[in-house]
């Protein structure tokens, strides 16, 4: 994942281009992930001078957050001009309240409100004096008649409620494959076909992608399988999107990577029908491939067109905790000959009839696997490795199934990731109450040349 990180190069003012960047500060016109109190709200950017976000009742501009390192944090504070984001330093992270662990227990607490003095009108009396969050989480902890009789845990309880109430934290992250499968896996698992992180590092592994490889992929979750594999090819090799018909399918998630410039070339695209005709010595008819070059060429400029958008009118549109600032590329200038998601080279496809793709991966739960593989994977040069995602089991049995009696493919499994997360804290250590039940189902084996020789059933 952090083989990207290779130019440590220093920023410059005014036209740095995406591959002389710093990849571990922010810069102007680069994607973040917002995590907003602790995985309350997550949320997409584009780092401008004019973006803004909502917390709370608060708009505050992402400007402060430019030239910051990934990791960092910010929290709102009341500034000359408004809410603004403050970062706050790691050693003045947290607050100062120490809290001693006793034989105490919450048996004679009683929730009738009258234990807090300070009202609602002193509150915003310290908020007109110019008082931050953690000096009116203080000033609650003084007034309050029963903090001192709470348990540890208890207490520790109190201080996060109310620090996300008066002084929320912004946690700056870099968007790679782990944290966008795990954003969106949390809050809208059914837009990437409900593939968990797990799952997804499997799903590269089992398709053996590695360095300088041609990976062949039917991705049909947005473009985050197809992020993930350039990612991990680091700007070697090819990651060619196929499909049927002439409509690509769209990687609008790919756009939320930040590849430089020598990676997002290497992202193609190539229907199975030019694949196909290109093996067999015929080039597909001209009409064929304008009509699939110039809708993919709308679609990638309603991606970076700007919407007008802003992250609290997306607030109101999405019903989860999840916004995704559809002015993703607002204010920035992308290289149109640099883009991700253009179409294959002749070349390429020319060297991929040749040789065939190193590797194959399929995910697209609203196609049967079998219908799909049985068109692509006569693309695949022998002793290669595939990988197919679904969501389901029986579909990938069926699968499976059948490449055994066409005798396509050896090493056949169908593997099930199991991911259980536990709570590591003292005295209470133990799984989360809520897991995912399942992250999905793989079916992957190697491809032999024997289902050539084999008759039509």
């Amino acid at each position: 994942m952090d083989s990207l990180i290779s130019d440590m190069s220093t920023s410059k003012s005014g036209g740095i281009s995406c591959k002389d960047q710093n990849r571990r500060i922010t810069w102007e016109g680069c994607s973040v992930l917002l995590d907003i109190n602790d995985g309350d709200r997550v949320l997409f950017a584009r780092l401008t001078a004019g973006s803004k976000i909502k917390i709370g009742n608060k708009n505050c501009s992402l400007q402060p957050l430019i030239g910051c390192p990934f990791g960092s944090s910010f929290q709102v504070e009341d500034g000359k001009e408004g809410p603004v984001l403050s970062r706050v330093l790691q050693s003045t992270k947290g607050n100062s309240l120490q809290i001693t662990e006793e034989s105490r227990d919450n048996r004679m607490l009683v929730d009738n409100n009258s234990a807090q003095s300070l009202t609602g009108e002193d509150i915003d009396e310290m908020r007109r004096k110019g008082a931050s969050g953690d000096e009116i989480v203080k000033a609650l902890i003084a007034n309050s008649a029963t903090f001192e009789k709470k348990t540890a845990f208890s207490q520790e309880k109190y201080l996060l409620k109310k620090q996300k109430k008066y002084a929320p934290r912004v946690l700056l992250r870099r968007p790679f494959a782990r944290s966008i499968c795990e954003a969106y896996y949390k809050k809208h698992a059914e837009r990437i076909g409900f593939l968990r992180v797990d799952t997804l590092s499997l799903l590269l592994s089992l398709a053996n992608v590695s360095a300088y490889s041609d990976v062949l992929l039917v991705d049909m979750l947005d473009g985050i399988v197809t992020g993930a594999v350039a990612e991990r090819l680091g700007g070697t090799g090819y990651v060619c999107n196929t499909y049927c018909g002439v409509t690509p399918y769209p990687i609008n998630i790919v756009q939320m990577f930040n590849f430089n410039d020598d990676i997002s070339p290497r992202i193609v695209h190539s229907s199975v029908a030019e694949l196909h005709s290109y093996e067999n010595g015929t080039s597909p008819p001209n009409d064929q491939l304008e009509d699939a070059s110039t809708i993919r060429s709308q679609q990638n400029e309603q991606i970076l067109s700007p919407s007008g958008q802003n992250a609290d009118s997306m607030e109101e549109n999405e019903d989860g905790n999840m916004e995704i600032m559809t002015d993703v590329a607002a204010s920035t200038k992308v290289d149109k000959g640099t883009k991700a998601g253009r179409k294959a080279p002749v070349e390429a496809i020319k060297l991929w009839k040749e040789n065939g793709f190193s590797s194959l991966i399929i995910a697209a739960p609203n196609l049967d696997p079998w219908g799909i593989v049985k068109e692509v994977l006569p693309l695949l040069s022998y002793s290669a490795s595939f990988a197919i995602y679904h969501q389901y089991l029986q579909p990938l049995a069926t699968c499976m199934n059948t490449l055994q009696a066409e005798k396509l493919a050896i090493g056949l499994q169908i593997s099930e990731p199991w991911l259980r997360e536990y709570q590591v804290l003292p005295s209470r250590t133990h799984p989360h109450m809520q897991m995912s039940a399942t992250g999905g189902y793989i079916l992957s084996g190697t491809r032999i040349s024997g289902g050539d020789q084999t008759q039509t059933m």
